[in-house]
């Protein structure tokens, strides 16, 4: 029986930059960690170990760092268009890249009432997403958020679901919702101001899980779901992905105290895990 290669792609993952732009007054910092993987005519190398179509992933390394020295970083879905269009300009033998970043938020770190010009503070625990493919047709870009930790205390319920031999879990009207978000959604055009857009849906995502009474995890991916789609026209599909964070309560009857629903023991394994992907009809 003979074989075939089906399908490959390689690249670099997880290449570290930081750009410091350093204007008159005051400094910019963009904290960004880049995948990259690339496919095309590359079967020889596989079947016959011929290098001669291999573009070595130190070289998109190093390239991430000298498209970086030459301009300013700014947005990351702007930077990762620059990165794709390279690598297709320069590399015949590539069909497709697809280029991934995540980038870490820094806030200036006030001093005296002002923000100071070039000291910075870890702004937010979670992290700016971005993935750029792009073909010589065309390109889609997609943005999201990572490690958004959210968590309500009230408005929150899970019951009336399936219960056999093997369930345990009680119903319950109000328990702890804890989550971390992980959202991508792709755009329907290229002209979108990036930063802007990716920190109103932010909000959106936000507000709405505050908002919202909760029968279900599910049920509340798809309300926030639904509110990003309503809120930006520019967004054609969003995907959440939703772990349920459980917080149990701790039984305090046998140390003679009152269960008031008050304390509770966080677990991180195992958990449940919810994904949707939600789009316009």
């Amino acid at each position: 029986m003979g074989i075939k290669l089906s399908s490959s792609n390689y690249g670099k993952s997880r290449v570290r930059l930081v750009r410091i732009t350093r204007g008159e007054e005051a400094h910019h910092l963009k904290d960004i960690s880049v995948d990259i993987q690339v496919e095309g005519d590359f079967e020889e190398v596989h079947t016959h170990g011929d290098n001669r179509k291999v573009l070595p992933t130190d070289t998109m390394k190093n390239t991430v760092y000298a498209l970086a020295a030459q301009r300013p970083v700014g947005e990351i879905e702007e930077f990762g268009v620059v990165l794709a269009n390279y690598f297709l300009e320069h590399n015949p033998q590539v069909r497709n890249v697809r280029i991934s970043m995540r980038e870490r938020l820094w806030a200036r770190i006030p001093v005296q009432g002002q923000p100071h010009p070039w000291a910075f503070v870890a702004a937010r625990p979670e992290r700016r997403t971005a993935m750029i493919s792009a073909t010589r047709a065309g390109q889609s870009t997609q943005a999201g958020i990572d490690d958004l930790l959210v968590l309500k205390s009230h408005e929150s319920a899970f019951e009336g679901y399936i219960k056999d031999q093997y369930t345990t879990l009680p119903e319950t009207r109000d328990r702890i919702f804890a989550t971390v978000v992980k959202a991508n959604w792709n755009y329907s055009r290229r002209d979108v101001p990036f930063s802007r857009t990716w920190e109103g849906i932010r909000g959106v995502l936000l507000e709405s899980f505050a908002e919202h009474f909760s029968e279900s995890v599910q049920q509340t991916l798809y309300v926030m779901a639904g509110a990003v789609l309503d809120a930006y026209g520019e967004v054609e599909a969003i995907r959440l992905s939703m772990p349920n964070k459980h917080h149990l309560p701790f039984d305090l009857e046998p140390l003679g105290l009152e269960n008031r629903n008050e304390v509770f023991v966080p677990t991180d394994e195992p958990h449940g895990l919810i994904e949707a992907v939600v789009r316009r009809d």
